[in-house]
């Protein structure tokens, strides 16, 4: 059996493996929550809201060059979350990682 540091970092990593991994996560962080496991889920959330909010923007100006920055951005800020799940730190992504711990206190 995990214990509930484990089970915070396998929350914290599958959060972060697509929308069905980011759903799986919260189902086990709901079951068994913990710190480390919440502030993956948020961060992981907090990230794909941005990159959809942001890619519907830059798709109605229509400026490729700019989808691409934000594109990339999106992919580091996901890689940058990612690496501090699987290193069991909670370390928030640049620009709005400490906002999604606002925004998303409920989860």
């Amino acid at each position: 059996m995990e214990t509930t540091t484990d089970n915070g970092k396998t929350v914290a990593i599958i959060a972060y493996i697509t929308l069905i991994g980011w759903i799986i996560a919260l189902l086990m962080n709901n079951g068994n929550r913990t710190t480390l496991g919440s502030f993956h889920v948020r961060q992981s959330l907090g990230i794909m809201c941005v990159g959809v909010v942001l890619s519907i923007i830059i798709g109605f100006i229509g400026i490729s060059l700019l989808s691409w920055i934000v594109q990339l951005a999106i992919l580091v800020f996901w890689i940058l979350g990612l690496i501090s799940a699987v290193q069991g730190e909670m370390t928030p992504v640049p620009v709005f990682g400490e906002q999604f711990q606002e925004w998303f206190k409920g989860i």
